[in-house]
């Protein structure tokens, strides 16, 4: 159940217009993953990262992979800004969160959040039990966030543990 905070951001974000994409790799894409990666995490490998990685990244997968991209409003038939996309692998249990990126701006606040929950919801909908975040690291502050979605399972040298 969403906390009270994830609903007024789930309302704040209700004008994008949301959909599932085929797994092509567009210049559009592209283009604001670089600006996310360059504002967000210059010195991270990724950073480096050029077209053609992107492409093998969203295209060369053999699972069934799509990529969900938010826009904001259609203006006069023409398709919105791209705010935000999340190659997301479909896996029998669940939602896997390959990799999300959103316009660094302020306009839209908490949007890589948002993507989380409409994931979640995505999952629901499809009577999939599990939204996997990928891999955490204790310690790494940008990835703090992924703590703040509960359950939480950390493999440790016992296994699986929640928490």
């Amino acid at each position: 159940m969403p906390s009270t905070s994830q609903k007024r951001l789930l309302k704040r974000h209700a004008d994008l217009e949301v959909s599932a994409c085929e797994p092509w790799s567009t210049e559009e894409q592209f283009d604001l993953m670089r600006r996310y990666l360059l504002a967000r995490h210059p010195e991270g490998g990724m950073a480096a990262m050029d077209a053609y990685d992107f492409a093998d990244m969203v295209e060369q997968t053999p699972v069934d992979t799509v990529v969900i991209e938010y826009r904001e409003p259609a203006v006069d038939g023409r398709p919105g800004r791209l705010v935000g996309a999340c190659v997301t692998e479909k896996q029998t249990d669940g939602l896997s969160m390959v990799y999300s990126f959103f316009t660094p701006d302020r306009a839209r606040p908490s949007l890589g959040t948002f993507i989380i929950l409409d994931h979640i919801v995505r999952a629901r909908r499809a009577g999939l039990p599990h939204i996997y975040l990928g891999y955490w690291i204790e310690g790494c502050e940008q990835m703090d966030y992924k703590t703040r979605f509960a359950p939480v399972e950390r493999l440790t040298a016992r296994g699986w543990v929640r928490g």
